[in-house]
């Protein structure tokens, strides 16, 4: 989760870039199995910021000027244009923001937000922490698609995006099927390599606690320089010295085939490489090259709705995008955003023509199974100390990433994980309460 994959589209405005969706069709507003998320009305009222009688203005943070990566913009203007086509939010358009926070200028966007935005929808930003104190002073809320910081998983006012990763150990599932069902042997040599970059330094102590804990045994753990290597055969050379048989691999995707290449030249085979939900795209499967098949690939997606399944809410995502973004196809982070941008609406429209940040904020954390229509396992927002259950995991085949055999019992997901919950600190959530706010400020 340390890279974020994010983008945007339309017209520059103070660091930011706006899109009215407007669409061009008709059709019916259920998604999924929801009904009738998006809907026509008369509202006649503007109770809130961001909020008149015809329009909700939205942020939809991005990091494009890094990354140039258009997932969270392409499903912004999916969402937004099928939900207006279909009435919009109980009679109101749907209106986004794009702020581009080009890796750095997190704070800088977050002003911007706090000024012009109702709330923050589908997006995500690879420093994400350096604008949570912002956003909670200004009571913004949030529905994130990604969240990678500490002081910003699971913080006051923000609504799904993971956020219990630096409390727990979210891949305690797929981790003990690798190690102890799938490959038992590897048990006794698991190695983790990961990006010299805060987020995932964190999460390379946090396995140095949680893995001896479920039972493997840590024999390999490195760093490596996030801006890229150019020869990677002292690690690969590590890792067979130190017998490695399951590796974890933390960062960016483009990384990893150079380091599995240069493995499968030595003629050294993992049992398993964890290649973790960032390459879980076409991309990593072109760079794989030999190593496709020479290495054993699995990613954690933690609860979403694979994209090779023919699942009525992933088929139905595939149509709205060739209509609406043609050219375009749906990705992993995508799925989380659009069933983030679901919730925001359904969520919203129940507030009818009195649409505010509390009501909206209260409507989303009433659902204590939410499913996106179908894109993700179910989540409970009712608490922020629910634990995640469902799992699942893909692995890469000669026909590409397909669902890998680790006992499903709940559709696509596996449900029986208990996280593992860290002893030590690796950083807390922001809340109202450290910034001398409460819930009882939300309006």
């Amino acid at each position: 989760m340390a890279v974020a994959l994010l983008a945007a589209a339309g017209c520059s405005r103070g660091g930011s870039e706006e899109s009215g969706a407007t669409g061009g069709g008709g059709g019916s507003g259920d998604f999924g199995d929801l009904k009738s998320i998006c809907h026509s009305g008369k509202p006649s009222s503007a109770p809130a910021q961001g909020v008149t009688a015809s329009e909700i203005k939205l942020g939809v943070f991005s990091d494009i000027g890094f990354t140039k990566n258009p997932e969270f913009v392409d499903a912004a203007k999916v969402f937004t244009s099928w939900c207006n086509d279909n009435g919009g939010v109980a009679g109101r358009k749907l209106s986004y923001t794009v702020h581009d926070a080009k890796l750095l200028e997190v704070r800088q966007r977050m002003v911007e937000a706090c000024r012009d935005d109702f709330a923050l929808v589908g997006g995500g930003a690879a420093f994400d922490g350096l604008g949570v104190k912002d956003r909670l002073n200004c009571l913004l809320p949030e529905f994130p698609a990604q969240v990678v910081s500490a002081a910003n998983a699971g913080s006051d006012l923000q609504v799904g995006g993971g956020g219990t990763a630096s409390q727990m150990d979210i891949y305690t599932g797929s981790h003990s099927w690798l190690f102890k069902e799938a490959y038992p042997d590897s048990a006794a040599a698991i190695g983790v390599i990961t990006g010299d970059i805060p987020a995932t330094k964190s999460m390379l102590s946090g396995y140095q606690e949680s893995l001896p804990a479920e039972g493997a045994t840590l024999v390999y753990g490195d760093l490596y320089p996030a801006a890229g290597v150019t020869d990677w055969t002292p690690y690969a050379q590590a890792i067979k010295s130190k017998g490695v048989k399951g590796l974890i691999f933390l960062g960016n995707y483009v990384d990893l085939p150079k380091l599995e290449d240069v493995l499968t030249g030595m003629d050294y085979h993992l049992d398993w490489i964890d290649a973790n939900s960032n390459a879980y795209n076409a991309g990593f499967l072109k760079l794989l090259g030999n190593s496709a098949t020479a290495q054993h690939n699995y990613a954690d997606i933690s609860g979403t709705a694979p994209l090779e399944s023919d699942l009525p809410a992933i088929t139905q995502l595939k149509q709205l995008y060739a209509k609406y973004a043609p050219g375009s196809e749906p990705t992993y982070p995508a799925v989380r955003a659009f069933a983030e941008w679901a919730l925001f609406a359904k969520s919203a429209a129940s507030c009818g023509d009195a649409l505010t940040r509390k009501c909206l904020y209260d409507a989303a954390t009433k659902e204590s199974a939410w499913t996106g229509g179908g894109l993700v396992a179910p989540q409970d927002f009712t608490t922020k100390a629910a634990v995640q259950k469902c799992f699942n995991v893909e692995m890469v085949t000669p026909q590409g990433w397909q669902p890998a055999p680790f006992k499903p019992d709940t559709g696509p997901y596996r449900c029986d994980m208990t996280p593992y919950v860290y002893k030590q600190d690796l950083g807390k959530p922001l809340t109202l309460e450290a910034i001398g706010k409460s819930l009882n400020d939300l309006k």
